[in-house]
Parts: structure tokens; C-alpha cells; sequence
């Protein structure tokens, strides 16, 4: 490979100090996500997850300061310790724009300090991560981890720079599809690169339509999947180092969600849906844990759960939203017909929230798959819903936001709003303001913009 590829070897950082600081203080700190049956209400309550606590990290602080990850603190799109006023999103909730160059679908990672997103430029032929001040939106810097050995074809919906970053407390973590692989690159908060390493090849052949997956953070270990119909695996490897430290082939088939991990049936599990099923492994060791049917052969949305099942929706070209049992057994306790292909869903209170690919927001109970109430809402979506307080919020791709209550009585409406042109990110809550990155169609052309709402 060229040079851009070389890895810049920095001396190791001490594991004690770095597992005291370590992302997902929310999972490595044994804490889980309880929804109060009769106030609505969400609550952390320790001593769940199983890895040593990280010494001296109040999970309920970190939910509140920080959404280090894809789906947030919780890796439930739930922001359980935010602020954020309820009623509709509207422009006249922003309080800063930041002009976003080039084009991407990732959502916005949010530090005590900063913002961060991933963008590409397929004019320049470029792949960088960027940061901005998170109190103004004013630029911090901007730094390009490929330059050339981006994918000739992708799929109109996708983009080359759709991963989202993950931050480990130290490290940022970024993921993209360049010179038929998957490559990981970890940088300091100033933007500088620590290492680079290629986790895999990545050579789709039948559906050319480019890699979004984004990785997940356990401890010590970053877990990243690449499935397309050439080699497909998942693997961990080392925040510190980027070396491999476990490896697992998955079926050659083309799906594009992201793996999770979550403290389900007792125990730790990394889910992951698409090729034509749901599975579980271990998430220190990569062992296969159980495996169940569903719902189709690629999915993008990434699997959701609660204190004993696992869900999953999809996708192509099956449609189906599948409820499977987490202890190991494969029991599909139900299935529906219905489809959230590109978006995830919400799981909360003992119910299950989706708006499907037809635009249309459904309840169902979680324990039997019973429908509660579905409302048309309109459009496409590829946003994911976020739940804040007792409040789901969801973009369309055409940048229309609606709101309502994570109710199962009814269909309750909050509010309306438009916010630019396009919405394909989903939106990021820390305290008691939304980071959103959306796209206007100006009279110069297309231009992407990271927002603050309060």
C-alpha cells in the first residue's frame, strides 16, 4: 500500500491508566437504562454489566456530558440524562451553524469540548474527519486521513463517509471504505493520527453501494464489521494499537448495519443483524453465542433490545421486523411484515417504536408484538429516532422533523418542523442541546451544515 497507509507507532499508553478513563462508561461502568413503568421516566442504575467499573466515572454524568458513540451513551439512541426542551424542532431553535465541506451521512459525536464528523470530497478524492468548538461551532480543525483509493460506485443513498466516529475517552476512531478495504485510524483530540490499520478487505462485487457500518467501542476493543459478498467478518481490535485481537468470518452476503453491544439476558452480547439473521457473540472473545432467523439479508438499522429480547428490522429484499429471544435459545417470539430498512428503532417502557420505510410511526408491545397504535407521518427516512425525556423525535430525508410521546395510549403529537433540505444523519442530544447535521440546496449547489438546537 502507499504511504498514507504506514502506521505512526507511538509508545503504548499504560492499560491501567487508559481502562480508568475508557469510552462507554455507561457499559464498561455497570450501568443499564431503567424505564420507570409508572412515571414514564429513565433512570441508570448500576451493577449490571458485568467488566470492572472504570474508576472514579458517574454513568449519569458521562450520559449527560458526552454522546461518544453511535446511538449515544446508552447505544440505545436515548439520552437519558438530557435537557433538551420538548415541542417541535424548528430553525428557530438553532443557536449555531457550522458550514460541514463535502458530503456524509454520519451523525455528530459530542465531548466535553467538541463536535466531531466525518466527511468525503469525491472531487478532491479525500476522506477527513472534522471538529468544531461545541459552545460556538466555530472550526478547531480538519484533518484528511485518505487521500485517493475512495470507491468508483456507491449507492445514491450512501455516501463515503457514513460510519460514524467513536470515542474511547482518549481516542477518536474512524472507519472508512478506501482501496478495497475497511481501514480504522484512531487521532488524538488534537487531530493528530496515532495509528492506521486495515481491519479487512472489503470487496463487494454484486452490490456495489459502499460500506456504512459504524464501529462500536468495548473497553479496550473496538469491534468493526465489513459484510459483503467477498470476504465478510467482524472483528475487535485494539483502541491502543489498532492490532487485531479477534477475528470472526460472517456469511458473504451485502448488509451494512452496525454492530452493538449490549448487557441483554444477563450477559454482555455484541448483536448484529443481516445476513438472513440475528446474531450474538462474545464480545471479549468474538465466540459465536446464539444465532436466530431474520429479517433479511441486508439491513442497515442496527439492532435493539431490551432486559430479554433482541430486535431487528429490515430490509433487502425481505421486509420484517423480528423479535427474537436473547437467552441463547433462536425462539422468534414475533414477527411482522413491516420495515425499517436504512433507519433503527426504539425500544423503551416495554414497547417498541419504528417509523418504517413507508413513513409510517408504529407501537407495538415488545413482549408479544401487539400493534398499540400506527400513525402516517410522511416521507423517506434514513434518520434514526431519538428519544429524549419522554419525547421520540425522527427526520425525514427531506429535513421535516416530527415529534411525539413515547406513549403506548395513542398516537400523541408534539410538534412539526423543517430544518434544511435533507436529513440523512441522526441527531446527537447532550444536556440541553441537539448537534444536527443536515444539507441545504442552495443557489450555488448542495451544502452540508452541523447545527446546535436549543
Amino acid at each position: 500500500m502507499t504511504e498514507r497507509h504506514a502506521v505512526d507507532r507511538q509508545p503504548a499508553p499504560d492499560r491501567r491508566v487508559f481502562r480508568a478513563i475508557s469510552r462507554r462508561t455507561w457499559l464498561i461502568a455497570n450501568s443499564t437504562m431503567v424505564w420507570g413503568a409508572t412515571t414514564g421516566s429513565l433512570s441508570l442504575a448500576p451493577g449490571v454489566f458485568g467488566r470492572s467499573p472504570a474508576v472514579g466515572n458517574d454513568p449519569a454524568a458521562t450520559a449527560a456530558s458526552g454522546w461518544w458513540t453511535w446511538r449515544g451513551p446508552l447505544g440505545s439512541n436515548v439520552a437519558a440524562a438530557a435537557e433538551f426542551a420538548s415541542g417541535a424542532i424548528s430553525p428557530e431553535r438553532i443557536v449555531w451553524r457550522a458550514a460541514v465541506p463535502g458530503r456524509g451521512h454520519s451523525s455528530p459525536i459530542v465531548t466535553d469540548a467538541a463536535v466531531y464528523l466525518t466527511t468525503a470530497d469525491t472531487v478532491a478524492g479525500t476522506q477527513s474527519v472534522l471538529a468544531w468548538d461545541r459552545s460556538s461551532g466555530s472550526p478547531l480543525w480538519h484533518e484528511v486521513v485518505h487521500q485517493g483509493g475512495l470507491p468508483k460506485e456507491n449507492h445514491r443513498k450512501n455516501t463515503e463517509a457514513t460510519p460514524t466516529v467513536a470515542f474511547d475517552g482518549r481516542r477518536l476512531l474512524v472507519a472508512f471504505y478506501n482501496s478495497d478495504a475497511i481501514w480504522v485510524t484512531a487521532h488524538g483530540l488534537d487531530g493528530k493520527r496515532l495509528w492506521q490499520r486495515s481491519v479487512g478487505r472489503y470487496t463487494p462485487t454484486r452490490y456495489k453501494y459502499g460500506y456504512a457500518a459504524s464501529p462500536t467501542i468495548y473497553g479496550d476493543l473496538a469491534i468493526v464489521s465489513g459484510e459483503s459478498d467477498g470476504p465478510a467478518f467482524l472483528a475487535a481490535i485494539s483502541v491502543e494499537t489498532g492490532e487485531t485481537v479477534w477475528r470472526s468470518a460472517r456469511p458473504e452476503l451485502t448488509s451494512f448495519s452496525s454492530p452493538i453491544v449490549a448487557r441483554v439476558a444477563g450477559r454482555d452480547q455484541v448483536l448484529l443483524s443481516g445476513a438472513l439473521k440475528i446474531t450474538s457473540h462474545d464480545p471479549s472473545t468474538g465466540d459465536l453465542l446464539w444465532e436466530a432467523p431474520g429479517p433479511a439479508m441486508a439491513t442497515c438499522g442496527t439492532v435493539v433490545w431490551d432486559d430479554r429480547n433482541v430486535f431487528a428490522s429490515g430490509g433487502f429484499p425481505q421486509s420484517e421486523t423480528t423479535c427474537v429471544r436473547a437467552d441463547g435459545s433462536g425462539e422468534v417470539v414475533w414477527k411482522n411484515n413491516q420495515k425499517c430498512y436504512e433507519q433503527s428503532m426504539l425500544c423503551a417502557g416495554g414497547h417498541l417504536y419504528a417509523v418504517t420505510d413507508q413513513g409510517v410511526a408504529y407501537c407495538w408491545r415488545a413482549d408479544d408484538g401487539t400493534l398499540m397504535w400506527r400513525e402516517r407521518l410522511g416521507g423517506n427516512y434514513s434518520s434514526s429516532p431519538i428519544l429524549v425525556g419522554d419525547v421520540i423525535s425522527i427526520f425525514n430525508e427531506a429535513g421535516q422533523a416530527f415529534s411525539f410521546k413515547a406513549t403506548p395510549d395513542r398516537y400523541e403529537r408534539i410538534g412539526e418542523g423543517q430544518l434544511g433540505s435533507e436529513a440523512f444523519a441522526s441527531p446527537a442530544v447532550v444536556g440541553d442541546t441537539m448537534y444536527m447535521r443536515i444539507a441545504e440546496h442552495e443557489p450555488q449547489g448542495r451544502q452540508e451544515y452541523l447545527l446546535a438546537l436549543r
